[in-house]
């Protein structure tokens, strides 16, 4: 007799590497090297992670810091990501997001300052390299 009848049991989240479930409750600094699904709750930081997704049933009271965000549930706490952040209809954030890119849908309730300077390193990366460049071709000129 088998333990258990479905022997096609598949474990399918979209995005994730990592799910926090909905009766989970986890406090402290979570650091994910993948991917984040959250549907239960975190009381502190996130960081490390490539995609963070806060399902609906989702709450998060600390920071996010990851490459992209999406949200669907509630952040109490400010975001940062290297690409883009998403709120989705139904989300609640209360705090600061700053990305290259910010989606906010209809319907998403958003409450902080928003910041989308997240190219000014890269900006500021590369302006020697074009004054190099530049020296050099006022040199050969000469």
């Amino acid at each position: 007799m088998a333990l258990f009848k479905n022997t096609n049991i598949s474990f399918e989240t979209k995005n994730g590497d990592t799910v926090i479930g909905t009766e989970a409750y986890f406090q402290g600094t979570l650091t994910a090297k993948g991917s984040l699904r959250i549907d239960g709750r975190v009381d502190g930081s996130v960081v490390d992670a490539k995609i963070v997704t806060v399902g609906k049933s989702g709450k998060v009271k600390g920071d996010i810091s990851c490459e992209i965000c999406y949200i669907c549930g509630e952040v109490a706490g400010n975001i940062t990501a290297l690409d883009h952040i998403e709120a989705l209809s139904g989300s609640h954030l209360n705090g600061d997001m700053r990305a290259p890119r910010i989606m906010l849908e209809e319907g998403a309730f958003f409450n902080g300052n928003c910041s989308m300077d997240g190219n000014a390193p890269k900006n500021a990366e590369r302006q020697p390299q074009q004054q190099a460049k530049t020296n050099k071709t006022e040199a050969k000129q000469q």
